[in-house]
């Protein structure tokens, strides 16, 4: 039966971070996840759950790709405890070449937010290492990966698309350095930890910021950012009584519900005399509740609001995307001949089988008249047999994988040639069992 590569979920670009936040997952929950998916989604044989800021998307392999996605569908509303019906007009469905393609360039950072941002590629071999752990993926996605990742690093290689390129978190704080006329007088309050926030404060630190406050979940990982970057460590349990010092408030905490609402600045913003505060959200689910903008004085802005930011500096590598797209087009041929060679390998085993059995048949024919002989002289003709077998097959194996051409329909001629050289090979055996046969060469 036909193995299909297929993709389904939503991204940026289809769903806004409202719908993407109810459908993410946070690290620790993905593999998890995928056995849950293995138990409840039949039709699905390998899959692959990636899930970032911008995008919730499950990488499978199945026969049946329409009903495997209908159940990928169901179970991520179901999963998420998020009404199917809401998200549905926001999922793309995508089935061979097609997912093929998709999966090269969101590794080549190709489909990302910010083209050529460096992250992407992270997170897609993050993706692939926790379905390794749930133990969803085998050969076909083992495969798709380690091939998306080569692609990722030749386009790096080939063109500049990462030239002068950008992340979200430098596209935050762009947008910072746009709203004030300058950060040098302005404390910064980074609530998180991680790599986002890592990016963030270096990012920060190189327009020379005033001060830097750090609050994270992990203490300690707060403590060793501030001291690289000379800030100041606060607990988050106690980061509420510093807000009124902070100018700006960069979100990149990994939460289920906002951390802040408006009841947190109200007070805030009347202990700072009602001076502007900018806050940048670029959690997934998301760190600010939306209902701040109704604040006066409060500028929120979410991570699909940094979109706008993003595409300015588009144009200037789209060039060199054009040259990426093309890497990724000759590699995307290449996988799919291997899929296509991956159909016939059961029909390559049984005609190698099947004409290896010949031999076997007619070199026991021949076994008196071979026992005759010398030692060497029977090792000579079991290289001579061995070796026309081989020849045969390799003419016959090369005409189905079509010498590099695309053949019309290469299953069927598959079909043809197993029919042809298996089941007739019982008939083949037996034509030369001649009662007057006896045994020796003519």
């Amino acid at each position: 039966m036909e193995t299909t590569f297929f993709i389904l979920g939503v991204n940026h670009r289809t769903a806004p971070v409202a719908v993407r936040e109810r459908l993410a997952f946070a690290e620790a929950e993905v593999a998890p996840a995928l056995r849950r998916m293995r138990g409840t989604a039949a039709s699905v044989a390998e899959a692959a759950l990636l899930s970032t800021c911008n995008r919730v998307e499950v990488i499978g392999v199945a026969s049946e790709p329409a009903r495997a996605c209908d159940e990928v569908a169901s179970f991520l509303g179901a999963d998420r405890s998020v009404d199917l019906d809401s998200f549905a007009a926001s999922l793309y469905r995508l089935e061979g070449r097609e997912a093929i393609r998709h999966l090269f360039r969101v590794g080549a950072s190709l489909d990302s937010m910010v083209v050529g941002e460096p992250q992407i590629l992270g997170q897609v071999k993050l993706a692939y290492a926790l379905a390794a752990e749930a133990g969803t993926v085998s050969l076909v996605l083992h495969r798709a990966f380690h091939k998306t990742f080569s692609v990722a690093k030749r386009v790096r290689k080939s063109t500049l698309i990462g030239h002068g390129s950008v992340s979200l978190s430098s596209v935050a704080v762009g947008l910072a350095g746009q709203i004030f006329d300058t950060l040098k007088d302005k404390t910064v309050m980074l609530m998180g930890a991680g790599k986002m926030a890592e990016l963030t404060a270096h990012a920060l630190a190189s327009l020379g910021i005033e001060s830097l406050l750090v609050t994270s979940r992990t203490f300690d990982r707060a403590v060793t950012l501030a001291r690289e970057l000379g800030g100041t460590a606060v607990p988050l349990e106690n980061h509420k009584p510093y807000l009124r010092m902070a100018d700006i408030v960069i979100g990149s905490l990994a939460v289920t519900r906002p951390i802040l609402g408006p009841s947190d600045l109200e007070t805030v913003l009347r202990e700072r005399r009602y001076r502007p505060m900018f806050l940048i959200d670029l959690g997934v689910p998301r760190n600010f509740d939306e209902r701040l903008n109704t604040l006066e004085n409060i500028y929120l802005y979410d991570i699909d609001d940094l979109d706008a930011v993003a595409n300015k500096s588009l144009s200037e590598r789209q060039r060199e995307a054009e040259k990426a797209a093309v890497i990724v087009e000759e590699e995307v041929e290449s996988f799919a001949r291997w899929m296509r060679e991956l159909e016939i390998v059961p029909t390559i085993n049984d005609i190698r089988e099947s004409m290896e059995h010949l031999r076997d048949v007619e070199l026991e024919r021949h076994r008196a008249w071979l026992l005759s002989l010398p030692e060497p002289e029977r090792e000579r003709v079991e290289r001579l047999t061995r070796g026309l077998v081989n020849k045969l097959l390799h003419r016959i194996l090369s005409g189905l994988r079509g010498n590099g051409a695309v053949a019309p329909d290469p299953l069927y001629t598959a079909e043809v040639a197993r029919r042809l050289l298996c089941e007739g090979s019982g008939a083949l055996a037996a034509a030369g069992d001649d009662p007057d046969d006896d045994g020796e060469p003519v």
